[in-house]
């Protein structure tokens, strides 16, 4: 069993930038594809970006690519996001997730992860 902890989270103005950490416990990571998600007030909780288990893929959704990158160190069991650029509507709990390796995965797919973390807190102000 994995346990996931994220962290990095805060209140920034638009334009800032933000690192969000993953760290996982419990488990071999280099098994685990790593994804975030995040999930604003009233609305459901949605793919923000994925790394494969060896970081040799990754994937995004179209409202954060170029802006956030995500990398892994399987050396640290920690999976990072980086926040550039970030907008009020970027404001969410951003929750990370892994997903058992397998033979075939879809990563912008919630319920193929089967660890999720407590979440944090980004608010971005205007």
């Amino acid at each position: 069993q994995v346990q996931l902890v994220e962290s990095g989270g805060g209140l920034v103005q638009a334009g800032d930038s933000l690192r969000l950490s993953c760290a996982a416990s419990g488990g071999t990571f280099s098994n685990y594809a790593i994804g975030w998600f995040r999930q604003a007030p009233g609305k459901e909780r949605d793919f923000v970006a994925a790394v494969s288990w060896t970081g040799g893929s990754t994937y995004y959704s179209d409202s954060v690519k170029g802006r956030f990158p995500i990398s892994r160190d399987n050396a640290k069991n920690t999976v990072y996001l980086q926040m550039n650029s970030l907008k009020p509507e970027d404001t969410a709990v951003y929750y990370c997730a892994a997903a058992t390796r397998r033979s075939t995965w879809s990563p912008t797919r919630s319920y193929q992860y089967n660890y999720w973390g407590q979440g944090t807190q980004v608010t971005v102000s205007s």
